[in-house]
């Protein structure tokens, strides 16, 4: 119950079990698109393309950047947490200018400081932020900041590793241009791979380039040539196969209890979570308003050991939950309730367990 991966459904594990074919068979190609379609659900968008990347959220957000960033860019990046500062080293390092927008650990990307950076720099061509802040627990609001975006005829950039599957996410309704998420958290799927989503005005900056994506491996231009439209397929690399059968089934179980009802079982069982960590004086980071339900950072008690405490659950409750990062290490917990690993029975235990071992 940390910050990821959460756990894996039985389903998902016995799908990797298929046998493996080639990344090129018809049956594999059949089911590429069946993935695409169910991806495109879960994004609430009818963008083309949307497809998995074969490499963790990590690289989705490089993806993203690599295609979307050119030498001399700018672009205004919201910093909230750790991963934000992610955003920042991906414009640097691919010749971008960042323009920082700062707002402190725990809270949410201030819509107000992004609208100034818009009007204070009319050149600049990307806004990027993170949706679910895995670093604070943190929720930004997206629609809105997109909206700012396109208002400024920017392209945004959004991070959606931690909201996909947990919180509402809607990328045609809200405008998002680029997004990208992982498998491992609200999917209730293993860890390697990256659903992404473009819009077209995402890709027309990416056709339009004066440089070649300095990324062979993600240069959209060629990836689409083996997750594009319709049966035939250029080879481009070795699909995960297992990997993806994985991932087809955890999206076809998000598609049959329904993304509503999935949303709304991690906002319940976070307010049970809440109760019970109250009750034994553990505090939340975010201001409820503010919050995810599917991480959740709360401050360590005062003269609590941080390290032994996490050790204790593991070691003696098969328990795990998350370390503070950056600017939190030591001073916070972060406890996952991330699709499988979001269930009642779960967040009993998890309050059991932190109440007897703070006892001791």
């Amino acid at each position: 119950m940390g910050p990821g991966p959460s756990d894996i459904h039985p389903r998902v594990l016995q799908a990797m079990a298929r046998p493996t074919i080639g990344h090129l068979d018809p049956a594999f190609i059949g089911m590429m698109d069946e993935v695409k379609a169910l991806l495109k659900y879960a994004f609430q968008t009818k963008n083309e393309l949307t497809m998995p990347v074969s490499a963790p959220g990590s690289a989705g957000m490089e993806t993203c950047f690599v295609n979307l960033v050119e030498p001399g860019d700018k672009v205004i990046v919201c910093i909230n947490g750790v991963f934000g500062m992610r955003m920042k080293e991906n414009i640097e390092r691919f010749g971008g200018e960042a323009i920082v927008v700062a707002d402190d650990w725990g809270t949410a990307v201030t819509p107000a400081k992004v609208e100034a950076a818009c009007c204070a720099h009319p050149d600049a061509k990307i806004v990027a932020f993170v949706h679910a802040e895995t670093s604070t627990g943190a929720c930004s609001d997206a629609k809105t900041l997109c909206e700012i975006a396109r208002k400024h005829n920017c392209i945004s950039i959004v991070d959606a590793v931690t909201s996909l599957g947990g919180v509402e996410l809607r990328v045609d309704d809200w405008g998002i241009d680029a997004i990208y998420s992982g498998t491992q958290k609200c999917l209730s799927c293993v860890p390697g791979i990256s659903p992404v989503s473009f819009s077209e005005k995402a890709l027309d900056k990416v056709r339009n380039r004066s440089s070649k994506v300095p990324s062979w491996f993600l240069d959209l231009n060629l990836v689409m040539g083996y997750w594009g439209s319709g049966a035939k397929r250029a080879y481009h690399h070795t699909a995960p196969v297992n990997t993806l059968y994985a991932l087809h089934e955890s999206l076809v179980m998000l598609k049959n209890e329904g993304l509503e009802n999935a949303w709304q079982r991690h906002a319940n069982l976070h307010q049970e979570l809440k109760i019970g960590l109250e009750e034994i004086g553990i505090n939340f980071v975010v201001n409820e308003a503010e919050r995810l339900p599917q991480l959740n950072s709360v401050w360590i008690p005062e003269g609590v050991d941080d390290a032994q405490i996490r050790s204790t659950l593991l070691n003696e409750y098969n328990l795990e939950i998350g370390a503070g990062l950056g600017d939190f290490a030591g001073k916070v917990w972060r406890i996952g309730l991330m699709g499988e690993s979001c269930k009642k029975e779960k967040v009993l235990f998890c309050v059991a367990a932190l109440k007897a071992v703070l006892g001791k």
